[in-house]
């Protein structure tokens, strides 16, 4: 948490960073993981809580998480790829990687990722009776969205999605190997951060066994079902969103600055209020 905060900080008050598309792109995800932390925090401590949801609530919820869930591979895709034309293009890079180019390219991944839940939105709107918008139950994508092809659409979605981002990430690699054989230590740098970043990306894949996990648990503890699926939330999904703009960041030589100043700050900070109720409880005592 104190990471995340330090990095918002940092590129919201920095002009440095709000001129960097890497930095861009960086923000972009880590405040992504927060909206999709936030949202699945939220629906595992309500399911607790109440249970079931109205159905128009949990479609509300979907709209923003399952974009949120898929922004992450794409933007690990484009910060690879940015990190491609650095070591490759490193004269062409200023005007191929340009700040409107990176907001724009932010705004196509928004656009995309949409295309896998609206559609199954407008359908359910389309052939769902209204009763079954204000009845209850299990926040589900599978139990909001009923049709069968909507299942196929979101497999194939998916697939073609992994697929791309991969092929992204093996290209990007293998440029910036054989290139980096006869570079700098940057051009050694992108093909490190290459790596982390398809570590990344396995890490947000685990998303995909979220249910099989689930299903199976239940099956074999059928008494336990609330318990396990706000385990395997956090294992799945919450904690590999937390782990890499961690390390990411921390890796990144200016992030680690500026993380060090803050915790030097904090550290004063709290040596001084224990001294001055030291000697206020002095005081008291005299």
């Amino acid at each position: 948490l104190t990471h995340i905060i330090i990095t918002i900080f940092c590129v919201f008050v920095s002009a440095d960073f709000q001129h960097e598309p890497r930095y861009i792109l960086y923000i972009h995800l880590v405040i992504n993981d927060i909206i999709l932390m936030t949202l699945l925090t939220l629906i595992q401590v309500l399911t607790y809580i109440i249970y079931t949801f109205h159905v128009w609530l949990c479609m509300l919820f979907l709209i923003f998480a399952v974009p949120a869930n898929l922004n992450n591979p794409m933007t690990l895709a484009i910060m690879a790829i940015e990190c491609y034309v650095a070591v490759c293009f490193p004269l062409r890079h200023a005007q191929i990687c340009t700040v409107k180019k990176t907001y724009i390219v932010i705004g196509f991944i928004w656009l995309i990722s949409a295309q896998s839940v609206l559609p199954d939105v407008f359908v359910a709107l389309a052939t769902e009776n209204l009763d079954f918008f204000h009845s209850r139950a299990f926040c589900q994508r599978e139990g909001i969205f009923r049709k069968s092809d909507i299942e196929k659409k979101k497999t194939a979605f998916n697939a073609v999605l992994m697929a791309i981002v991969w092929l992204c990430l093996i290209y990007t690699y293998f440029k910036i190997l054989f290139t980096a054989k006869s570079a700098s230590a940057d051009a050694k740098k992108a093909r490190n951060t290459v790596l982390l970043h398809t570590f990344q990306l396995m890490l947000s894949m685990l998303t995909y066994v979220n249910d099989p996990i689930s299903i199976g648990l239940t099956n074999l503890f059928p008494q336990k079902v609330l318990a396990i699926r706000f385990a395997v939330a956090i294992i799945v999904n919450v904690m590999p969103r937390i782990v890499s703009p961690l390390v990411y960041g921390i890796r990144d030589t200016t992030f680690r600055k500026y993380l060090k100043v803050y915790l030097l700050f904090r550290l004063k900070e709290r040596k001084l209020y224990t001294y001055f109720l030291l000697k206020a409880l002095e005081l008291y005592l005299m």
